[in-house]
């Protein structure tokens, strides 16, 4: 699985718009549909902001490994 497939899959199952995704990285829904449509990469920074906001492994979040792992939280 792609990565960006990975991102569009867990926006979905989070019943989230590509608004309010793009709202939370401070962007534009325009920019956030590139990074799900694998036109541009997404910064390292924001792959951080996604796993902690649905709370999975950058593994997971990346297609490294297929079942998700959630994270302990962790203190800011």
């Amino acid at each position: 699985m792609f990565f960006y497939q990975r991102l569009k899959d867990l926006r979905e199952d989070n019943d989230k718009s590509q608004s309010e995704i793009a709202s939370l990285l401070g962007m534009k829904q325009q920019q956030y549909a590139r990074y799900e449509n694998g036109i541009q990469e997404i910064p390292f920074h924001h792959v951080i902001t996604l796993a902690r906001y649905y709370n999975v492994s950058i593994d997971y979040l990346s297609g490294l490994i297929s079942v998700p792992e959630k994270l302990d939280r962790i203190k800011d």
